[in-house]
């Protein structure tokens, strides 16, 4: 573990189970390194392309999630292109959907809590 960062293969799975407590559905679309991996959550809402987050070393040397990807309500086609790109660049990738009840939450209490 380094820099107070969870290793994917621990984080993706609390991700996951944090979804499905509240009542929705997760899966990993592409598994990474699973030491050093970055970990991309596509959020969706019944189908529906709603954001995304990354968690990405911030400028005071901690991480924290920032919003990535297409925009709100955006194709699936523009997001399976958004993704595509992304594990081209970063084959070490972890990228997981989370479909979830009340997206608009569940990104200001992950972005929140760093």
């Amino acid at each position: 573990m380094s820099g107070g960062r969870l290793p994917p293969r621990l984080e993706v799975p609390a991700l996951i189970r944090r979804a499905e407590t509240q009542g929705g559905f997760a899966t990993v679309l592409h598994r990474g390194d699973p030491e050093s991996g970055a970990v991309l959550l596509l959020v969706t809402s019944r189908g529906r392309h709603f954001g995304g987050l990354e968690r990405v070393l911030g400028a005071g040397g901690g991480y924290q999630w920032r919003t990535v990807g297409p925009a709100e309500s955006a194709e699936s086609a523009e997001v399976a292109a958004f993704l595509a790109k992304r594990r081209q660049f970063d084959p070490d990738l972890w990228a997981v959907e989370l479909d979830i009840a009340q997206p608009e939450r569940f990104i200001a209490e992950t972005t929140a809590a760093g």
